[in-house]
């Protein structure tokens, strides 16, 4: 108990994600997922800072804590409410054995508490040993934002800007943006060390510990949400360095399976685990649907700073624009792949992605197209400045 109310104590209350004011605390049973370091732990330690009594009825605990090697999260629970517990905040709750079936008897046998738990972006809540489908509302938090890095670094509080603002008034949004800050100038720190609050710990350190949140995820959350072992480990490894040394491609999945050694399926069920782990973007044909079994039309890393850190090789600004305009926009928006332009945006929208220089050629005779253009602060009529998709969220 005390070592849970001295990490409340310690929790920083100045900057937030944006998630933290979407989630409806009131429900008994609430999922917050995403990929580590993404600020998971710091939104439920900030909330019970903010709105609960620091006693007794309160309890925040990670599931790799050492009690739990010896006892059951059943049997903390049981000594919990006995002693008037009411909210029970679970942290990394991947990490625990029986997760599914524990969480399912807590919820329908004690009443009177509300769960909060944190857990990994591969987590399948829904596909677990007990059905939670009924029970849990669940969330999922993206990477930062340009917008959360900006106000993460400098204290410098910007507004969110809808898809359709910058479709239709983006002159009057880029006006309000540009009176604060130099959004190019934020935008190359960011695509290089801004995708993870950790960067505020040193940004000498931010690629060895990228370097460690990637070796924790592939050697310690898949192998917990899923039946991999070494060896598998090893070629999950070796997929994602593949994948990274030439994204953004359309991928030979014969090809790609020989590299590996794997089979056809099992190299699409990898590409899978390593999407969910929120490691890469598949890019899918909205016609054939996102199913784990149809082969991607595109693969990217998940963001821009995984480019600096296992790519280097292949850090050409094409690829560093694609992979920032795709990240900020999948938060809030369903991206497919477009035959005329790079993304087909809410089955409505397609947007084709360059440099100041980049032409109307590619999308030449569509409806609702859009060039964005990178090295630009303004833009006019459907040209929009890349930085812009930063602010979505």
């Amino acid at each position: 108990m005390i070592e849970s109310q001295e990490k409340v104590r310690k929790v920083n209350l100045t900057f937030k994600r944006y998630l933290h004011n979407k989630i409806n605390w009131n429900n008994r049973l609430i999922a917050i997922k995403g990929a580590r370091g993404s600020g998971k732990t710091t939104i439920i330690l900030q909330y019970i800072r903010e709105n609960l009594p620091v006693d007794q009825s309160v309890l925040y605990i990670p599931l790799d804590h050492i009690y739990f090697y010896t006892n059951s999260l059943m049997g903390l629970v049981e000594r919990f409410v006995l002693n008037g517990g009411r909210y029970l905040f679970l942290d990394e709750i991947h990490k625990y054995p029986n997760w599914s079936r524990e969480l399912k008897l807590i919820y329908d046998r004690y009443d009177e508490i509300s769960v909060v738990f944190t857990s990994s972006s591969i987590l399948e809540i829904f596909k677990g040993e007990s059905d939670l489908s009924r029970r849990v509302i669940s969330y999922n938090l993206h990477e930062l934002s340009l917008r959360e890095f900006i106000e993460l670094e400098s204290g410098i509080k910007l507004p969110i800007v809808l898809l359709d603002e910058i479709i239709g008034n983006q002159a009057a949004v880029i006006a309000e943006i540009i009176s604060k800050v130099k959004p190019i100038f934020e935008l190359g720190k960011f695509m290089k060390y801004g995708a993870y609050p950790f960067f505020k710990e040193g940004i000498d350190e931010y690629d060895g510990r990228l370097k460690n949140v990637v070796n924790m995820i592939i050697e310690n959350d898949l192998p917990a949400a899923y039946t991999i072992d070494f060896k598998q480990i090893t070629k999950l490894k070796k997929l994602l360095y593949a994948v990274s040394t030439s994204v953004p491609f359309k991928p030979n999945i014969s090809k790609l399976s020989e590299k590996i050694e794997v089979t056809r399926p099992t190299l699409l069920q990898f590409l899978d685990y390593l999407d969910k782990a929120r490691l890469i973007m598949q890019l899918h044909s909205q016609a054939k649907g996102m199913s784990a079994m149809n082969k991607p039309e595109k693969i990217y890393l998940q963001n821009t700073n995984l480019i600096h850190h296992i790519s280097q090789n292949n850090s050409n600004i094409g690829n560093i624009r694609e992979t920032f305009f795709l990240n900020q926009i999948i938060e809030k928006h369903n991206v497919g792949y477009s035959g005329q332009g790079d993304f087909f945006v809410d089955d409505k929208y397609t947007f084709e992605i360059g440099g100041k220089g980049k032409s109307q050629k590619q999308i030449g005779g569509l409806e609702n197209a859009f060039i964005v253009k990178d090295d630009i602060e303004t833009g006019i009529m459907n040209i929009i400045p890349l930085w812009l998709f930063g602010f979505l969220f």
